[in-house]
C-alpha cells in the first residue's frame, strides 16, 4: 500500500539499500542520459518491482542481477519482471534512460522535481518530485545511501545532496562525483546546476556557498553570513550535525520557497534581503538536517515532525540572535493561528493540508508547550536523544510521544493529545 497522502508512488514489497547514478546532461536542449544501478532486497516473495520514473523519460534497457529482463513503462511507473525471489532475498536493477526531464504534476500537489532555470537546472523534490529525474522507490521510509557521477559542461557548478569526491575536467565537460554515505529519502535527493561560485565557509563542519559570481552585497551577508553560526548553535541544540558536509545554493532565478534536501538547501537570489523573513528561512532549512533528513518521518500525515521542529529552529535561532525571544514568536503566532479556522488535526493534516502554515506552527508550538512543561534541560535532552536514537531511521508522532514521555519520566500522551488530535488550539502554558 502506498503513502495515502502521495497515491500511486513506491512499492513495499522491497527496498533500494544503495543507488549508484551514473548521469551525464547538457542544458542545451535539456538532455539527460543516465544509468541507474539500484541494489535492492526483497521484502516479501515476489516476481517483480515497480519502480517510479516520468513517464516522459525513455528507458532503454532494463536488467536483473545482470541479465535482460522485461519491461513495461506506463505512466511514472515501471514495471520490472525480476523472476521469482524470496524474502530477504538481495538482487540488482540496472535501468538504462534519457530524455528531457520536466516536473511531475501529482493531484493536490502541483508540480516537483527536474526544473529548468534562465540558465541551469534546480531540482525540487519534496514531495513527489524524484522519479522526474532517476528510477527509485520513491517512499519516505525507503532510505537509501547514494552515489552520483554527472558529466556536464565545464562552465557549470554540480551541488549534490552529499558531499563531493572529485571533479575532473574533459575537454569540455567536467565530471563531478559525489557520496551520500548517510541513509537519504528519495524526496531528499536533488542536483542544482548552474553557473556558481563554490566558496567554502566557517562552520564546524564542511560548508559551501554556491552563488552566481557578484552575489556578496551586504544584504547577501546578513542573510547567508550567519549559517556557520547556526550550525554551531543547532549542533548543540540538537546534538551534532548528522552528515559529512553542508551545502547551500543560491540561484540567480527568483524562487517562491527554498527548497529542502539532505545537506544541501536551495534559495532564489529573491530571498537575499537580509530582515528576519529571509533569515528565519536559513534557520529553518538548516534545521531539517536533524528533522526531516535524518530523522524522516515514515509517512507524510506525521510532516509536523519535520515541519513543527524546524519551525520551532527559527525561533530558538531569533533569540541567539538577539532578536525576539523564542517565548515571543510562540505568543506572537499563537495569537495569530487562534484567530485562524479550527479545522486542522496535526497528527493527520489530510494531504490537502500537509504544507497548510499551520502545521508549521502550530507543530512549534507543541514543541514550545512541551518545553514549557518539563523544562528546558530535560526539553533539549529530549530533542538531542531523539536525534541519536532515530538518524538514518523513519518515525511516527506515536514514536515522539512515547520517546518524550520516556525520557522526560512522565505520561504525556493526554498532554499531548489536544495539540496533536484535536482541531481547537489548546491554550498556550505560561513560562
Amino acid at each position: 500500500m502506498s503513502d495515502p497522502y502521495l497515491p500511486g508512488h513506491g512499492d513495499r514489497s522491497f527496498s533500494v539499500t544503495h543507488y549508484e547514478l551514473d548521469l551525464g546532461y547538457r542544458p542545451q536542449g535539456n538532455r539527460l542520459t543516465g544509468q541507474a544501478t539500484l541494489s535492492c532486497t526483497a521484502r516479501a516473495d515476489l516476481n517483480h518491482v515497480v519502480l517510479d520514473l516520468a513517464g516522459n523519460l525513455d528507458v532503454a534497457k532494463v536488467s536483473v542481477a545482470a541479465a535482460p529482463a522485461r519491461h513495461t513503462h506506463r505512466g511514472n511507473r515501471l514495471r520490472v519482471q525480476t523472476g521469482p525471489r524470496h524474502a530477504g532475498e538481495e538482487f540488482t536493477v540496472v535501468v538504462k534512460y534519457g530524455g528531457a526531464p520536466r516536473p511531475i504534476n501529482a493531484p493536490g500537489h502541483g508540480l516537483a522535481g527536474w526544473e529548468e532555470l534562465t540558465d541551469g537546472v534546480i531540482v525540487a523534490g519534496q514531495p513527489h518530485g524524484a522519479p522526474s529525474w532517476f528510477p527509485c522507490n520513491d517512499r519516505l521510509d525507503d532510505k537509501a545511501t547514494y552515489a552520483l557521477e554527472l558529466s556536464a559542461p565545464a562552465d557549470y557548478h554540480v551541488s549534490f545532496s552529499g558531499t563531493q569526491r572529485s571533479c575532473e575536467r574533459s575537454g569540455a565537460s567536467r565530471r563531478w562525483r559525489f557520496e551520500q554515505s548517510a541513509p537519504m529519502a528519495s524526496y531528499l535527493a536533488t542536483v542544482q546546476i548552474g553557473r556558481y561560485r563554490a566558496q567554502p565557509q566557517p562552520g564546524p563542519v564542511p560548508f559551501i556557498l554556491a552563488a552566481p559570481e557578484g552575489a556578496a552585497d551586504p544584504a547577501f551577508e546578513a542573510t547567508f553570513g550567519d549559517t556557520g553560526r547556526m550550525l554551531d548553535f543547532f549542533s548543540d541544540r540538537f546534538g551534532p550535525y548528522p552528515f559529512e558536509s553542508y551545502t547551500t545554493v543560491v540561484t540567480e532565478d527568483p524562487l517562491d520557497i527554498p527548497l529542502e534536501s539532505q545537506s544541501l538547501s536551495t534559495f532564489g537570489s529573491n530571498f537575499a534581503t537580509g530582515d528576519w523573513e529571509a533569515v528565519r528561512l536559513v534557520a529553518h532549512e538548516l534545521a531539517h538536517s536533524w528533522f526531516g533528513n535524518a530523522v524522516t518521518c515514515a509517512a507524510w500525515q506525521h510532516i509536523w515532525l519535520h515541519e513543527g521542529f524546524a519551525c520551532y529552529a527559527e525561533w530558538l535561532w531569533s533569540q541567539e540572535a538577539g532578536l525576539k525571544s523564542t517565548a515571543e514568536r510562540a505568543a506572537h503566532h499563537h495569537a495569530r493561528l487562534r484567530a485562524l479556522p479550527q479545522d486542522l488535526v496535526l497528527s493527520d493534516p489530510g494531504a490537502e493540508m500537509m504544507f497548510d502554515d499551520r502545521v508549521y506552527k502550530r507543530g512549534a508550538l507543541t514543541l514550545h508547550a512541551l518545553r514549557m512543561r518539563v523544562g528546558d534541560e530535560v526539553f533539549f535532552d529530549i530533542l538531542r536523544s531523539w536525534v541519536r536514537a532515530h538518524t538514518a531511521g523513519s518515525v511516527t508522532t506515536e514514536d515522539f510521544v512515547a520517546h518524550a514521555s520516556r525520557v522526560s519520566g512522565q505520561p504525556l500522551a493526554d498532554f499531548f493529545r489536544p495539540w496533536l488530535e484535536q482541531r481547537a488550539l489548546p491554550p498556550l502554558p505560561a513560562p
